[in-house]
């Protein structure tokens, strides 16, 4: 079982710092996200941003990946490799998920947006998955269960029709982008560690248009639903309070 840290004010101030300028490099991004652009020059442009903020691009490098950001389209889940055979068209579903880390702390976050049209259920999945991260983040307090987060999420996620990937979760945060615990998008109410203040958390639920089952491409990365229907995801940073959760992500 991974280690579950729990952070003092030093650090919690780097994280918070690093959330702040993630999140504003975020907010440029959206600008640039048109028709006929790939997405490999989508993924240097964070990162010229990023390195600009003073943020080291903790993707980079990571078991060997080479890219600042995964940027998955339609029906990829999660890890999309960024690359100049991947131009962006009307009706994509394009969800950027990136880590930066400022003085040796990390911040983890994942948007969605839109390019041009996109279908109905690309606009209801991104609300369910939006609304589920927010009541999951609504959830935390000390002396709740982990299991607590995972079960608000999938709960919400399934009243509305969608499936929850089971094969990838949110984590801990920290000096490293995965610490202690795994925070599970799915689960029974009342299990697992309970929160106390000073825990960070990357909570991002995953979610499908049909099954729940994914299939990871030979790239190693890329994993894409089994059945061809759309992905939602979406991931904030929090930290736990004595009253609840602070965001590290949202500015």
């Amino acid at each position: 079982m991974k280690t579950i840290v729990i952070k003092n004010k030093h650090a919690l101030d780097k994280m918070h710092a690093a959330g702040q300028k993630l999140a504003l490099v975020m907010q440029e991004v959206e600008s640039i996200l048109v028709p006929d652009i790939h997405t490999e020059y989508v993924d240097a442009f964070i990162e010229e941003r990023m390195r600009l903020a003073g943020l080291n691009p903790e993707c980079k490098g990571y078991a060997g990946y080479r890219h600042a950001t995964c940027i998955s389209l339609n029906d990829v889940v999660i890890h999309g490799i960024p690359s100049k055979e991947k131009v962006l068209k009307s009706g994509d579903f394009v969800k950027i998920d990136v880590v930066g880390s400022y003085k040796g702390y990390c911040a983890d976050m994942t948007r969605y947006f839109f390019i041009g049209t996109v279908s109905p259920v690309a606009h209801e999945m991104a609300q369910t998955a939006q609304q589920a991260l927010d009541r999951a983040i609504q959830a935390i307090r000390p002396g709740v269960h982990l299991s607590d987060i995972s079960a608000t999420i999938q709960q919400k996620v399934e009243q509305d029709g969608f499936g929850v990937v089971r094969a990838f979760c949110g984590h801990g945060i920290g000096r490293t982008m995965h610490e202690g615990p795994d925070v599970p998008n799915f689960g029974v109410a009342g299990m697992g560690p309970l929160l106390q203040e000073g825990m960070t958390l990357a909570i991002e639920p995953m979610i499908t248009q049909k099954s729940y089952e994914i299939v990871v491409e030979s790239d190693g990365w890329t994993a894409r639903t089994i059945d061809g229907g759309l992905a939602a995801h979406v991931e904030d940073t929090v930290v736990v309070t004595n009253d609840g959760a602070r965001i590290l992500t949202r500015l």
